[in-house]
């Protein structure tokens, strides 16, 4: 069986008439009976029902309708990457990415690599909601979070850099209000949350889970303000204004934390969650151009370039590029 066969039962399926299907494939209606019935000889199997008004498949035609749907794209994926290995990569990527991670970390990121690879066309769409990505004809996304229970065996997935979130405030607010020192401590502060995500049912914002430097077990601390929102820009609005003390990713605040802007508070406890991960929905063969995306994103986040800058002796941060303290 070669393609032409897969190609032929598929259409005769997708018309349901013989001299239907010659004319979609441009042949004689002789053509396609011919070939049809040496098929069905040399498998030794009935693959269509016919009647003097229609042809409709017998359960083996199904099966092998189904499993021609499948060949066929692998051809047509793997000639594309024959194709692509003889010249530049190109051709569309559509993304997903989160709203507050997609434009500080994402865009810059994809526009570097699109530089780099000018026959490649990018489309990003930010969003909060993680999308049904191949319902929605999405390559994949960079995502917070690893994927969905539910789409585990459906999405394939790759880590590609680790997260964090920390505690921080203005110095005016520690000025005024005083330096927690212990997780319990924050009790007597002003906590602003972030309500993102929807909210669902069950879901606490005013319970942080932190956890200690060295141990494995993570906190639940019940914390409190007068104010919160579900925006977690203008949450880090507020703070950086001394209104309080928020739980907020490093990648985030990074600029706000190297200028001195925001300080970290108990800085031996964060919340270590929402890792940045590449998802996809699975395919057979991956398109070269999206391969050599996700070989760029995992080398540009794998350090982790929102963490600060180690210092060396004397004051100066390290140069970019050299090792850092993981």
């Amino acid at each position: 069986m070669d393609r032409p066969d897969l190609e032929l039962v598929l259409a005769v399926r997708q018309h349901g008439s013989l001299v239907m299907a010659a004319r979609a494939m441009r042949v004689a209606p002789s053509v396609v009976t011919k070939r049809l019935a040496a098929l069905e000889a040399r498998l030794g199997l009935r693959l269509f029902q016919r009647t003097t008004r229609s042809v409709s498949p017998t359960a083996e035609g199904d099966t092998l309708c189904e499993r021609a749907v499948h060949l066929l794209r692998t051809f047509d994926e793997v000639e594309a990457e024959l194709r692509e290995r003889q010249t530049e990569p190109a051709g569309p990527i559509r993304l997903a990415a989160t709203f507050g991670f997609g434009r500080l970390w994402v865009g810059p990121a994809l526009a570097d690599f699109q530089a780099r690879h000018p026959g490649i066309q990018i489309q990003l769409q930010l969003t909060e909601q993680l999308p049904d990505l191949a319902v929605e004809g999405f390559d994949g996304a960079i995502w917070l979070w690893n994927a969905p229970s539910e789409r585990a065996a459906e999405w394939v997935s790759r880590r590609l850099a680790g997260n964090q979130r920390v505690l921080v405030a203005s110095p005016a607010y520690l000025q005024q209000r005083g330096t927690p020192r212990a997780l319990q401590d924050l009790a007597a502060h002003a906590c602003l949350l972030v309500r993102e995500n929807g909210g669902g049912p069950g879901q606490r914002f005013d319970h942080w889970r932190l956890l200690h430097t060295g141990d494995t077990q993570v906190t639940h601390v019940p914390v409190g303000g007068p104010l919160s929102s579900n925006s977690g820009e203008l949450v880090r609005d507020w703070c950086l204004a001394g209104h309080g003390i928020m739980l907020r990713s490093l990648w985030d605040i990074a600029p706000q934390l190297a200028s001195g802007e925001l300080v970290r508070v108990l800085p031996e406890c964060a919340m270590p969650d929402a890792d940045i991960h590449w998802l996809a929905p699975y395919r057979p063969q991956t398109p070269r151009r999206i391969r050599l995306l996700i070989d760029f994103l995992a080398e540009r986040f794998q350090n982790e370039p929102w963490k600060p800058a180690q210092r060396l002796k004397g004051g100066k941060p390290a140069p970019p590029g050299s090792p850092r303290k993981r």
